[in-house]
């Protein structure tokens, strides 16, 4: 019998993608989500029980019987971390062999970008737990670049001139199943980008041709960053992860480019036009 494979996140972008290169491919997959009404109907693939990465009793039910875990990270939140570990917890107890999780690029306790401690913490409670493990540490998506501008057409940060070798959800999902249905990858920590390092300049560039209006990136200061982001109310530890997003890329933490999607997918990965040449809802609220 096959493996069964344990997809979370099943109807967001990554695992959802994911599961229907699965069920294309013949390979049934377990869908797991919140709420299975939102999770898609494929072909030779099942949907767990609702289960909440927070609520270990509920993911030991959903993953009772499978044999590896797609480990999808969870929408950011102050006890994200604790989310991730009781979801863990809860793979062995479930007798789960192998865990792939999509981590984060340069992944570290002392990262720039805050959300990325919580994936290194993440990881370093997978290791501990003795199971066969690969990470997938991706880059800032391409669909953030066109969001990170405003309605006025300026992308605002305190990114300085730095790069981001941002990468697409399609990308990253084709990587994760090579990983998942190929051999030689336990252990493995793969960084996975776009084919390219953009400065935040390039990318308004590209924006506006694609849009027809002036897009612009205007560098903030650390407090200018804080203070204009002060009207959406949020709590302190999300305005960090924003802020600090752009810090990481202003000290190079995110320029990474490497081969990880053409040497496992066989293609080359996807370019930010190409990515707003196939994706025209990315930028709509920029348009004139």
């Amino acid at each position: 019998m096959p493996p069964v494979i344990a997809v979370t996140g099943a109807g967001g972008q990554i695992g959802g993608r994911l599961a229907r290169r699965l069920s294309t491919q013949g390979l049934g997959a377990r869908l797991l989500g919140r709420d299975p009404g939102r999770l898609p109907e494929l072909a030779g693939c099942v949907k767990a029980p609702p289960a909440a990465y927070g609520d270990g009793e509920a993911m030991r039910r959903a993953l009772d019987g499978a044999d590896t875990l797609f480990l999808v990270s969870a929408h950011e939140a102050a006890d994200r971390v604790r989310e991730h570990i009781t979801a863990v917890d809860a793979a062995v107890t479930a007798g789960i062999g192998r865990i792939v999780y999509v981590s984060f690029l340069g992944a570290a306790p002392d990262a720039t970008f805050t959300f990325a401690r919580d994936h290194w913490h993440t990881e370093e409670h997978i290791r501990g737990t003795g199971l066969a493990y690969t990470f997938l540490r991706d880059n800032l998506y391409l669909a953030g670049l066109p969001a990170m501008a405003g309605a006025d057409g300026v992308i605002r940060g305190p990114a300085g001139d730095g790069r981001v070798g941002a990468v697409a959800h399609e990308d990253i999902a084709d990587v994760a199943a090579a990983v998942l249905l190929g051999d030689g990858h336990d252990g493995a920590t793969y960084d996975v980008t776009g084919p390219e390092a953009l400065s935040l300049d390039e990318a308004a560039a590209e924006l506006t041709r694609f849009t027809g209006r002036q897009v612009t990136y205007v560098p903030e200061t650390h407090e200018e960053a804080y203070a204009s982001r002060a009207k959406y109310g949020a709590e302190e530890w999300e305005v960090a992860g924003w802020v600090s997003s752009y810090q990481a890329i202003a000290n190079g933490e995110m320029a990474t480019v490497s081969d990880v999607v053409p040497r496992l997918t066989g293609r080359p990965a996807q370019t930010f036009t190409a990515y707003l040449a196939g994706h025209p809802r990315s930028y709509r609220h920029l348009l004139p």
